[in-house]
């Protein structure tokens, strides 16, 4: 057997794995094979018939260790001389023999892989996970008022499957509002008790506030109001309520059914502070802003706080006209004289953007510097806002500050951040600031508006740069606008200049 094993004219491909036994078979049906084919002339093996397959990897089963009959822990320590002579009983000629050998060290490698865990290496500890850094988003939009869809998600993922039914009913928002759906399709001369006696075993106090704002919605206040008087009727288990009280009434107030002008002093004095600051925000959203400033004066008189973005969605609601600036200055002066001012960031900003149409860049400054003082980090559309009151009263170089501390904040910038920036730059005459902010809007992929638009060409044309004007009217034409008057006479000079 080891003639045949070893002899160089019967070349068998090396299989250093096998046992001896698979050893015997293999190497005796190759030389069966050998014989066989010693008796016909070969050919080339490109012209074979049945070309031979390429040899297939080793299967799981096989064993791939050399030393069958020892254990793994013994490996090394076994003689590097018989570890080297059983070694070549498994491999397949003299020529090849060392190329397909295990030896001793790492026949100990091997061994020690499966006896113990491998030690680490003196000084080398395992890395811990950085914390990772705070994304863009959140630098930008802070408190961004959560959509109604999502709150009705949250609320049904709070339910247990296992909780009862009225669990599910008077905490579900879907459930509230199909009862406010039932009871809009009811006929006109139908009260709406008949369906909430069919759900009453199934509510608690504040159930139907819901329901209540929703039939507001729905432009249904007398329904609201009949609803009201059910719940009234249900003591103690559903009213006294708060909740459901200043729902119905910033319904009616928003409706203009609510009557008690002449008992606004009476009602002051006996409802509470959820009730009355629900009143003067169905008053604002009305359009009745002469009711809510009246219930503002009343309330300060009486020494009543109450929260201050209502004063903040009065002024908003009131510099949208002319009219009303006379209220908005009122309103600015009181809150100056507020002891204690809690503003959230979209009203903050809300009060800045009326600021800079009346003209008091003063207040957006002094906003901007409370916001600042109070620990909170301001928005992109506050720096924004910020930055447009400085344009507007132009003060070009405070407004570039503001730039560089937006660009060391790493905030994104949004569609107008760009504009007002933009225009800043043009106004500073630094055109290739301009430019750059320009191409930065379009690899962000907004659509530059007709003002952008405008403000680079004014931009090219103070440098007397006629093709890229040319070049900004093509890109306004293919975005589907057209210019006015002035980028027209503007473009007609130079090209006059040019002549």
């Amino acid at each position: 057997m080891e003639q045949i094993l070893f002899n160089p004219l019967h070349q068998i491909p090396k299989t250093t794995f096998l046992s001896a036994s698979t050893n015997r078979f293999q190497a005796s049906a190759i030389l069966t094979a050998s014989q066989a084919s010693s008796s016909r002339p070969k050919l080339p093996p490109e012209n074979h018939r049945y070309p031979r397959r390429t040899e297939l990897p080793l299967g799981p089963s096989i064993t791939r260790f050399p030393l069958q009959n020892r254990k793994l822990g013994d490996a090394h320590v076994s003689n590097p001389k018989e570890t080297e002579e059983k070694s070549n009983l498994y491999n397949v000629g003299n020529a090849t023999a060392n190329e397909s050998e295990w030896s001793p060290d790492e026949l100990e490698a091997i061994a020690a892989l499966f006896q113990r865990r491998m030690p680490e290496k003196a000084g080398k500890r395992t890395r811990e996970r950085s914390v990772p850094l705070p994304s863009p988003y959140r630098k930008c939009l802070q408190q961004i008022p959560t959509p109604k869809r999502h709150i009705r998600l949250a609320a049904r993922e709070t339910l247990s499957p296992r909780s009862s039914f009225t669990d599910q009913v008077y905490k579900n928002p879907e459930a509230l509002i199909h009862i406010s759906r039932q009871i809009a399709s009811l006929p006109p001369e139908v009260d709406a008790s008949e369906v909430l006696d069919e759900w009453s075993p199934f509510l608690r106090k504040g159930s139907l506030s819901m329901t209540i704002r929703e039939l507001g919605h729905l432009g249904l206040p007398k329904r609201a109001l009949e609803t009201l008087c059910w719940v009234q009727k249900q003591r103690p288990f559903l009213f006294p309520d708060d909740r459901t009280l200043s729902s119905t009434i910033e319904v009616l107030a928003r409706n203009g059914e609510l009557k008690i002008e002449s008992e606004l002093e009476m009602f002051l004095n006996s409802a509470s502070r959820c009730v009355v600051e629900a009143m003067v925000r169905g008053f604002i959203k009305g359009g009745n802003l002469s009711r809510a400033r009246h219930l503002l004066v009343l309330a300060r008189d009486s020494k009543r706080t109450l929260d201050p973005s209502l004063h903040a969605k009065l002024i908003l609601e009131a510099g949208k006209t002319p009219n009303g600036y006379k209220l908005v200055l009122a309103l600015l002066d009181e809150l100056g004289e507020r002891e204690s001012l809690d503003l959230k960031p979209q009203d903050t900003t809300s009060i800045m953007k009326v600021c800079i149409k009346l003209g008091r860049f003063e207040t957006v400054e002094s906003l901007f510097n409370w916001f600042r003082n109070s620990g909170r980090s301001p928005s992109i559309v506050m720096y924004t806002t910020v930055i447009y009151s400085r344009y507007c009263s132009k003060k070009y170089s405070e407004g570039l500050a503001l730039v560089w501390e937006i660009e060391g904040l790493d905030f994104l910038l949004d569609l107008p951040a760009y504009r007002v920036i933009i225009r800043l730059c043009v106004a500073l005459n630094d055109l290739d600031r301009a430019v750059r902010y320009f191409l930065r809007l379009k690899e962000a992929g907004f659509a530059p508006t007709y003002d952008i638009f405008k403000d680079m060409i004014k931009a090219y044309a103070s440098s007397g740069r006629l093709a890229k004007c040319r070049k900004i009217c093509k890109e306004v034409e293919m975005a589907g606008l057209k210019l006015d008057k002035e980028a027209l006479t503007l473009l007609s000079e130079m090209e006059g200049k040019a002549r």
